[in-house]
Formats: structure tokens, sequence, C-alpha cells
């Protein structure tokens, strides 16, 4: 018999997520505090819970996927928490991309209820999730994360366990470092090479043959070139992340010019962006003149 899944958050990635879950044929109980995100769920077979403290007490594993540390810490900690419903020897996966220090404060108070613990952010997109193909960056012990390995296969393809609590937040903060870095100079460049009188679909096609290439010129240049920036990965969620690979940074004392920069911009898109619109909306600081 498998295990039933509570699951908490059914945004953007959540909700498909939870959806494969119930396509393996696992027992899923969901909450999320816009009920109506549920409907389409509840219509599948899921149950609604009463409050994450309810969703907890009936789930084997628990998975949360929420947008900001904020979030996270009202659902664990607020009222009708699901840490007080959880029962011992079952196990949380928290999804969302928060601190590793955030990561471990949840996982000390896991332990003291004998709860097993996983950070598990993920990557891919909400095309990745709808698929069942999300790639899993995972810290915690081994034997926890070969237990509910299966759970994990029912909404991704890869699973890289990096060490203990805290590493799979540490790893997801540095990866979309990246990928915000990547974006941005993908925007610097069309700018520089449309305002020097060449299209810029000229300057991406010679990008594919170079050692310029990379994943974000086949997702998020259409979106830049043709100025249309429905979120797949929303800018406010890129900026949350920089902001805390930057905090980060400054604990460690690393320092990251390029990263403060390009945050500079990514905050001054965020301020006058009337939408909620994806994180390559960063092409916007050149476009608006």
């Amino acid at each position: 018999m498998k295990p039933t899944i509570g699951f908490i958050g059914l945004g953007l990635m959540g909700k498909p997520m939870a959806g494969n879950l119930l396509k393996a044929g696992f027992p899923v109980v969901v909450w999320n505090r816009t009920k109506s995100r549920a409907d389409e769920l509840v219509s599948a077979g899921a149950r609604f819970g009463a409050n994450p403290r309810d969703t907890a007490s009936e789930a084997d594993v628990l998975i949360t996927i929420v947008s900001d540390p904020p979030a996270i810490e009202e659902i664990l900690w607020g009222a009708g928490n699901a840490l007080d419903g959880l029962r011992r020897g079952s196990t949380l996966i928290d999804s969302s991309t928060i601190s590793p220090d955030l990561t471990r404060r949840v996982a000390a108070a896991c332990a003291e209820k004998g709860v097993d613990y996983l950070d598990a952010p993920v990557t891919g997109g909400d095309w990745g999730a709808k698929k069942g193909e999300l790639v899993f960056m995972i810290g915690g012990k081994p034997e926890v994360f070969e237990r509910v390995k299966p759970v994990f296969e029912a909404m991704g393809k890869k699973f890289f366990l990096l060490g203990p609590n805290g590493s799979g937040q540490t790893v997801k903060l540095a990866m979309n470092l990246i990928l915000a870095l990547e974006v941005e100079a993908l925007a610097e460049a069309l700018a520089l090479a449309t305002r020097g009188g060449v299209a810029g679909e000229k300057l991406v096609e010679v990008m594919q043959s170079s050692m310029a290439r990379a994943g974000v010129l086949d997702v998020k240049a259409p979106s830049i070139l043709k100025n249309e920036f429905a979120a797949s990965f929303p800018l406010r969620l890129m900026h949350k992340d920089m902001r805390l690979a930057l905090e980060l940074a400054a604990k460690e004392g690393v320092t990251l010019p390029a990263a403060a920069a390009a945050y500079a911009t990514y905050s001054a898109v965020k301020e006058a962006s009337k939408d909620d619109p994806d994180y390559a909306a960063v092409a916007r600081f050149w476009n608006k003149s």
C-alpha cells in the first residue's frame, strides 16, 4: 500500500506536482490558503485538509512548497501548524526555496518530534512540474531519501543528494543565481545588438552555434524577443532567491559583485512592473526607453 501524501502549496509548481502524485496512485491530502486552487485536485480524488495540521496528521510523507521563508514559517509554526500534526516516523519534504539556516531550524524541530526531514528544492519550471520531469536538489540522510524515493520519482526525473540538511538549499540558491545572471546577460547582449542595428534573432542564432549556447536561450530568448513574459518562474520569486543568495554570501564572507549588480536591476524591474511577470522580464530594464 502506498503512503499517504500530504501536500501544502498549490501554486505554479505545487499543483501539478500534487497532480502527478495522484496519477501515480498515491492517496493525497492537500491544503492551500486559496481553497479554489485545490478544486481540480479534489475532483481527481484528493482530499482537502482543514488546515496544515490536519493535512500533516494524515500524512506519512508531507510535502511543502510555498513562496518564501515567512510562508514556510507560518505553515510550520503558525496557527493550525503542520509541525503539530506530524507523526513520529513520518517524513517532511520541503521543496520551497528558503535559506539554509531556516532549513536547519526546520530540521531541528523535526528531529525533536522524531520526524525525518529533507530539504528538496526543485528546478525545471512549471512545464517540468506538469511533465513530472523536475530536478530535485536534496539535503538530508541518504537512508531517508531512499525510503521516500518512489514519491520523488512520481514528480521528477533527476535527484541529487548533496549532503546534510541545508545542502539542497545552498545549491538551489547558487544555481538560481547563475540563471538570473544568464538571463540578465542575454538581455544586455540583445539590447546592445539591437541598438547597434542587428536583429536580436540574429544574435541568438549565432549564440546557439557558439560557446555562449545555454539552455536559457531555448526557454527565455523567445520571450525576450517577443516582449511577452507570462510567468513560468515569476520575477518576484527570482528576486527573493537572489536576496537569499546575497544574504548567504554575506554570512559566508563571499563577495558577489556581479550578483549584487544584477540584483539591483531585477529590483528596479520588479518595482516598475504592474503585473506578475516571468523573471525574463528583467529585459524591460532596457526596453523601457
